[in-house]
């Protein structure tokens, strides 16, 4: 699984901010890393120099085998906090689509496999 990181002018993109952002983007999706193969994170201060609320930004994109991209995005008061925030819906949506990819793997190899009926 490749991880590109990307910051806009105002972030400064220091070895210490990579280093935290792979950490945390492996631990995220590092267990579906046979499903995912590259995850673009983009990182930026929507503010600039000045102090805001939830002014920074992290929009992760996961590319999944045989899917579309699928992009999270997670406002928050710093840096880390974004990052995190993201990592966290990306974890869910990837959970639940490896997970929809699966069921339709077995019932695709097993034409026995019936739905229940609705109710």
């Amino acid at each position: 699984m490749q991880i590109q990181i990307n910051t806009d002018h105002n972030i400064e993109g220091h070895e210490a901010l990579t280093a935290h952002v792979r950490g945390v983007v492996e631990s995220a999706v590092g267990r579906y890393g046979n499903h995912v193969t590259r995850v673009e994170v983009h990182l930026s201060d929507e503010v600039g120099h000045k102090s805001g609320q939830d002014d920074k930004r992290c929009l992760m994109e996961a590319r999944l085998q045989g899917r579309q991209p699928i992009a999270v995005t997670h406002h928050a008061g710093s840096m880390h906090q974004a990052v995190a925030g993201a990592a966290d819906k990306l974890t869910r949506i990837v959970e639940s689509t490896v997970g929809r990819m699966h069921d339709r793997g077995i019932r695709a190899a097993d034409p026995s496999h019936q739905e229940p009926p609705e109710e």
